[in-house]
């Protein structure tokens, strides 16, 4: 008779895991269980995203991480001055520094969402947010007819990035206890390379070739002056520059499409220096996903109402103060849409992280050039606007000298001082 074999093993006590451990409070709070154990979460926390900041925290992070949020008081103070008619002088101030708060909120989301997207999609949703206060700003200017405005606006843009932002980055870079700065050369000619705001001189180009600066400007100085008479689109020298014009935009558009193919696909490599940056800079996320995606959108309504004020307010504001509009579009509108941006690139250059001063100086301008300003030629053809891309000629040859400056001195990647000084001073 076989009798069963029985083991005796000493009994073995399993621990527990740490998280087990922890108090009922701290582990609804982490795993989003009830203390029974059930599997139920509550409607914060699907909002938040499991592991995610919750939203009181993501909250006050957005508000409280800056002290020029503090301007946020001028945004229900700008919109009280519209609807009750102050000043224009007063209307214009307050839409101004309304704005600079609204962009730097307006960055700060893209890039928190840009964290939880990932390289790519994060590249992507920061190349379309990128120059979000500009697009608004002009989007408003064309539909109410100003296309002057949308004009020297957006090349004042790209001069500011490309002379002011980079000048005052080299200078203090240089002021900072550094000799020499160092960056990417390759990555720098290749942002240069596809800098396509010289086919704004096709325009002017096709301009001089058809009157020979001796005719009349007709139809395109109609829209050069920028008088408040909208130009007939039929004229023969409008039709025909705002034909150039349209297929140019068209094509700077593809163009834009293969840059950021070309910068997130097949030549990552040549950026990976400015990634490594950005991760030391900040590497997990202060904001949720959906609370971040939400103030997104929501700070980008608030902005286009106080673009709407602010634009409203400029012809009126010129007149009574004797200001040119050139001047507020080449020079006021480009700071206030740029602060937070500028000082940003000031502070990296503080830190000796070139790369970042030339992805925002440079980039910016890349992404004005040919996606925002084509974009506009678009919209403008789709509501009625004949916006072209004809400028003034002084305009064009100091976009032309800004770019082949800039191209020559940064070709050998190294700044110092000096240059930011010269770029400084031919702003």
């Amino acid at each position: 008779m076989v009798r069963p074999i029985s083991h005796n093993f000493p009994q073995r006590t399993t621990e527990l895991p740490f998280s087990a451990t922890l108090p009922s409070a701290e582990a609804d709070e982490n795993t989003g269980l009830l203390s029974n154990g059930s599997a139920r979460r509550t409607f914060t926390d699907v909002l938040k995203g499991r592991g995610e900041p919750s939203w009181a925290s993501s909250l006050k992070f957005y508000l409280l991480s800056s002290w020029v949020n503090a301007l946020l008081v001028f945004v229900p103070l700008s919109a009280a001055a519209h609807f009750a008619q102050w000043d224009a002088g007063a209307r214009f101030a307050l839409s101004f520094m309304a704005i600079v708060p609204l962009a730097k909120l307006l960055g700060e989301a893209t890039d928190q969402l840009s964290i939880k997207l990932g390289q790519t999609l994060g590249g992507l949703l920061n190349a379309s947010f990128g120059n979000a206060v500009e697009i608004i700003v002009a989007v408003d200017a064309l539909i109410q007819g100003q296309l002057r405005i949308v004009q020297t606006s957006l090349l004042g843009s790209i001069l500011s990035n490309l002379l002011l932002v980079l000048g005052m980055s080299f200078f203090a870079h240089g002021f900072s206890g550094h000799l020499e700065g160092n960056f990417g050369a390759t990555a720098a000619q290749t942002y240069l390379m596809t800098l396509s705001c010289l086919t704004l001189v096709i325009p002017a180009a096709y301009h001089a070739a058809k009157f020979n600066g001796d005719d009349p400007l007709q139809g395109a100085m109609t829209l050069l002056q920028g008088d408040t008479e909208a130009p007939n689109p039929h004229d023969g020298p409008l039709h025909g520059l705002l034909i150039i014009s349209r297929g140019t935009a068209i094509l700077l558009l593809l163009t834009y499409l293969a840059y950021l193919f070309f910068q997130f696909h097949t030549h990552k490599v040549l950026f990976d220096e400015v990634k490594q940056q950005e991760g030391e800079e900040e590497e997990h996320a202060k904001m949720s996903m959906v609370s971040a995606g939400v103030c997104l959108i929501a700070v980008t309504l608030i902005t286009s109402f106080c673009a709407d004020f602010l634009v409203a307010s400029i012809e009126e504001t010129a007149d009574k103060y004797h200001i040119p509009k050139p001047f507020i579009g080449v020079v006021l509108l480009p700071l206030v849409s740029n602060a937070a941006e500028h000082v940003t690139s000031v502070w990296m250059a503080m830190k000796n992280k070139m790369e970042l001063v030339i992805s925002i100086s440079i980039g910016s301008s890349i992404q004005i050039s040919t996606f925002v300003i084509p974009l506009l030629v678009i919209i403008g053809w789709a509501i009625g606007q004949p916006l072209s891309l004809f400028f003034a000629d002084f305009e064009t040859i100091a976009l032309f000298v800004s770019v082949l400056l800039v191209n020559l001195l940064i070709q050998d990647g190294k700044s110092n001082y000096m240059e930011g000084l010269m770029y400084v001073f031919l702003n």
